[in-house]
């Protein structure tokens, strides 16, 4: 029997501080994440990273799709292969956490699909999410926390 499908990074641990370097008041690089247990039969995975407790609802840092089954880690500052939707700044890629005020949570939540994302590049959120629907395998998160001094 295998483990639990499990996110991790080594950079920071689950409920723990995210290192400024991660963030707007560092280098702002994405930071190194790696997985286990992927289910059998998974097509592609998804990834997004969001913050809930931002002052004008969820603010998304990061949604990469369509990311190949055999991936199980991604390099600090660099974007897996698969295709980049767009944060809430309208931009692709990684947007580290820059909260206003207080401390925040930082969602990174791994999705494995049964099925290809038929979406383009800078697709937002809530269209990754309505083309998940149904087609969830499994899923994992990892929250770490940031709070600027």
């Amino acid at each position: 029997m295998t483990g639990a499908f499990t996110l991790k990074s080594p950079a920071f641990a689950h409920n723990g501080v995210i290192p400024a370097k991660y963030t707007c008041d560092g280098e702002d690089v994405s930071p190194p994440l790696a997985w286990e247990n992927i289910p059998e039969g998974i097509r592609f995975l998804v990834l997004i990273m969001d913050d809930p407790d931002a002052p004008r609802g969820t603010w998304v840092h990061w949604i990469v799709f369509n990311i190949p089954p055999d991936t199980a880690r991604i390099e600090e500052g660099k974007e897996p292969e698969g295709v980049s939707g767009n944060n809430s700044w309208l931009t692709l890629g990684y947007g580290g956490p820059c909260p206003p005020e207080g401390v925040h949570r930082y969602f990174f939540k791994l999705y494995a699909l049964d099925t290809m994302l038929d979406l383009s590049e800078g697709a937002t959120k809530a269209e990754v999410e309505a083309a998940m629907t149904g087609h969830i395998l499994a899923e994992t998160t990892l929250i770490g926390l940031y709070e600027r001094s």
